[in-house]
């Protein structure tokens, strides 16, 4: 259901983008972030962070897109949040000396400090490689070619989500089962 969530405003704006152009697509992108907000909180009873951050980015380039009717708003808006992500996290670590993504997942997970510091520099590299590659895409491809880019490149994010699933996966403690007579 989450995964659904999470993917629900970039397939209804790749639909819209489709069957009407550009600017229906970003106004149905608006609206249908604001609605998986909304979800969000009413599950979790609360916005992270970076969901509010991502909220206030779509609702301003897209109020930008709509009102000047320009599409290179909605277009580097990516950019602009993966950039922000890339240096929010580098300057937490390297100049305020905190691992926001242990603050952010440490109550969910227990990794040693090494491991941690090792994600968040993986983290780092991968948002401004998201950026940057977006921006690429945005600068010198068609409007057209950068929704089809938006819509395959989450395969950049799924890869990398499992391959860091799969280099954590080693340093999680398991629980030991309990005897059968144990309470």
């Amino acid at each position: 259901m989450k995964i659904l969530i999470d993917f629900f405003p970039i397939l209804l704006f790749f639909g819209s983008y489709k069957l009407y152009d550009i600017y229906v697509g970003t106004g149905v992108l608006m609206a249908a972030t604001v609605l998986q907000m909304a979800l969000i909180y009413v599950i979790d009873r609360k916005l992270t962070v970076m969901h509010k951050i991502t909220l206030a980015l779509v609702l301003v380039f897209g109020a930008l897109t709509l009102g000047l009717h320009d599409d290179r708003f909605i277009k580097w808006k990516p950019t602009v949040l993966y950039a922000a992500m890339a240096i929010g996290l580098a300057l937490a670590v390297w100049v305020w000396k905190k691992n926001f993504l242990k603050l952010m997942l440490g109550s969910q997970m227990e990794l040693p400090d090494s491991v941690w510091m090792r994600l968040n520099v993986v983290w780092v590299a991968y948002s401004a490689f998201m950026s940057l590659i977006n921006a690429y895409v945005a600068a010198y491809y068609s409007t057209e070619a950068w929704v089809n880019f938006k819509l395959w490149g989450y395969a950049f994010p799924l890869i990398f989500i499992v391959g860091q699933g799969f280099y954590i996966s080693r340093y999680l403690k398991v629980d030991e089962p309990k005897a059968p007579n144990q309470p």
